[in-house]
């Protein structure tokens, strides 16, 4: 059973940091791409980040570009989203997924979420 699980949200004043962590339960880790994705109160899920297999390769939405690091750790089966220069519009849960292609960042498996708030 493939599980992903997220760690990491809170509440944080804005200008502050956070680290996601996503801990993935995926036997072929290393064959994924993964992403970042959330969701704002009524508002659609959107792209975060994401990473390819080995990590050589990233990209960003342009909202959190510059403040936002998406890494992986391939020997722990885990995936990272280092947040900072917090903005209250990050506001939302952030998801993490495993993508069906670094090339098409859909999502095959779902983590549950968790919640960040920025405060301003």
């Amino acid at each position: 059973q493939v599980q992903l699980v997220e760690s990491g949200g809170g509440l944080v004043q804005a200008g502050g940091s956070l680290r996601l962590s996503c801990a993935a339960s995926l036997r072929t880790f290393n064959n994924y791409a993964m992403g970042w994705f959330r969701q704002a109160p009524g508002k659609e899920r959107e792209f975060v980040a994401k990473i390819n297999w080995s990590g050589g390769s990233t990209t960003y939405a342009d909202s959190v570009k510059g403040r936002f690091t998406i890494s992986r750790d391939n020997a722990k089966n885990a995936v990272y989203l280092q947040m900072n220069s917090l903005k209250p519009g990050d506001t939302a849960v952030y998801y993490c997924a495993a993508l069906y292609s670094y090339e098409i960042a859909r999502g095959r498996y779902w983590g549950q979420g968790t919640q960040v708030t920025v405060s301003s």
